[in-house]
């Protein structure tokens, strides 16, 4: 495995960030790490990366239990952390070859990861005068600099603005071709557009962890409908595929099929069949924004 985590906790004083934290990600896989501010993403990251030691628990990357050996792992590791540290008085390749010169990295290996993150036009401009998406190139650029076997990347694409969110997302995707990648992001539609798999911790905890393709195969199908009248949930139940009926108050209703047929047609003609008029009917998929907010919901 890439990255293993085995029963990881944290504690700040009182508050307990990370609760029994387990979870492993292959070599290869690009996993989106979901959760609401404060669940423990960031938290995580850095003892993924050395800069904080569990409570309890280990970490190993590579095989290589972090509490043997940090300076290897962060050998291994690229990390570009939520806040991005630039030193913005300094050009762009002259702050990549002083990161290459920790790593005795030579000149054609800085020029590769230049063009390689799109660089080129913006590398004899000082950093202070990049916008955003370019220094969050910079950022990624010296993480890459020492070629590492797995990309750790914390809200790479916070503040951007559309042109440059799509930019960073492919160079994400084309470099994950290669490396294994675990980033964190409250961006859904990025987790949806470049990832293979998606974690969501809560309040420090775990609770979800599934493949985005299984998540696209769920035949899971809700529909809300409103009728002109009552009728018990249980007359519901000659529609066809119909997992159960809930009276949401009023004459309205919530449907669950198991089915990838959209099942609005079937609820209008039962509607028609039994005399009723239907006011109201809308169709929900289960998707990754909706699992997110059930299993996050401070009020449940």
């Amino acid at each position: 495995m890439s990255i293993s985590a085995n029963n990881i906790s944290k504690h700040f004083g009182s508050q307990k960030a990370l609760n029994n934290v387990s979870f492993s990600v292959s070599k290869g896989e690009i996993v989106g790490f979901l959760g609401p501010n404060g669940a423990g993403k960031s938290t995580l990251m850095k003892i993924l990366t050395g800069y904080l030691s569990p409570d309890e628990g280990e970490a190993e990357i590579s095989g290589i239990n972090l509490k043997d050996n940090i300076e290897a792992i962060q050998k291994r590791i690229g990390y570009l952390p939520e806040h991005n540290p630039l030193y913005t008085e300094m050009f762009v390749r002259e702050y990549l070859q002083f990161n290459a010169s920790i790593y005795s990295i030579d000149k054609n290996r800085l020029e590769e990861i230049i063009k390689l993150t799109g660089l080129t036009p913006e590398a004899n401009k000082k950093i202070g005068q990049l916008s955003k998406g370019y220094r969050q190139r910079v950022g990624l650029a010296a993480a890459l600099l020492h070629d590492p076997e797995v990309l750790i990347l914390d809200e790479p694409t916070t503040g951007l603005d559309p042109n440059q969110l799509v930019e960073i997302r492919s160079l994400i995707k084309n470099v994950g071709k290669e490396k294994t990648v675990f980033l964190s992001t409250h961006i859904m539609q990025e987790v949806e557009a470049i990832c293979d798999r998606v974690i969501i911790i809560n309040k420090g905890k775990i609770v979800a962890d599934k493949k985005l393709n299984e998540m696209r195969a769920d035949k899971e199908q809700i529909i809300f409908v409103e009728f002109d009248y009552l009728i018990e949930p249980v007359a519901l139940q000659k529609i066809p595929d119909l997992v159960s009926a809930k009276n949401t108050g009023g004459f309205s209703y919530e449907l669950t099929f198991n089915t990838t047929r959209d099942m609005r047609p079937a609820v209008f003609d039962f509607a028609h069949d039994n005399g009723l008029k239907t006011l109201q009917l809308n169709q929900k998929t289960k998707n990754l924004e909706s699992l997110f907010a059930e299993l996050t919901n401070t009020d449940s």
